[in-house]
């Protein structure tokens, strides 16, 4: 499905950031767009920045589950700096999996926004997960009957003979010294 991006532009806080930058909101169906105007009012400035398509895919639908299940649920916008082009921000993705933007998250080079869900976003990632969700069965691992301190296999040195230090150097042989 095409979802727009909405990221509001507001004066910064601090003398170091002239603006900061969030994702506001998420267009369902959203025409393509780049960096249109929507709206400037005190100097405060949203832009519909991008059109991305949010895939959603079978076997992450314990993800969208578990992002449904959160209050409110929540689409997730992937940021990154960009310096090739004439805007501060690329919007890279936009994704429903809160396991995916944790990802994103982790690698510290994007920035991850998280986006309160319209209704009809929900219903339609609810669907589909409810739909392709399976649960996996539980297995009871258990343990091999080997008895693993029977032998001492790979302790020490093969070339040591007696067992009161195994883990001590071997001597060296008369030959090896005169070498």
């Amino acid at each position: 499905m095409p979802m727009g991006v909405v990221l509001r532009r507001a004066p910064g806080v601090t003398p170091w950031a002239k603006y900061a930058w969030k994702a506001i909101a998420v267009l369902p169906g959203a025409a393509e767009a780049r960096w249109l105007l929507l709206r400037h009012e005190a100097g405060v400035s949203d832009f519909h920045a991008a059109t991305l398509p949010l895939e959603l895919h079978g076997a992450d639908a314990e993800a969208y589950l578990h992002g449904l299940s959160t209050s409110p649920p929540c689409v997730y916008v992937v940021l990154r700096d960009s310096e090739m082009t004439p805007h501060p921000l690329e919007v890279t993705l936009v994704t429903a999996s809160p396991y995916e933007a944790q990802d994103y998250a982790d690698s510290s080079e994007e920035i991850v926004e998280k986006v309160p869900m319209p209704d009809g976003l929900i219903a339609w990632v609810r669907d589909f997960a409810q739909k392709h969700y399976h649960a996996e069965r539980f297995k009871k691992r258990r343990r091999d009957k080997t008895d693993i301190g029977a032998t001492e296999d790979g302790i020490g040195d093969a070339r040591i003979v007696q067992l009161a230090d195994v883990y001590r150097s071997p001597a060296l042989t008369k030959k090896e010294r005169l070498q």
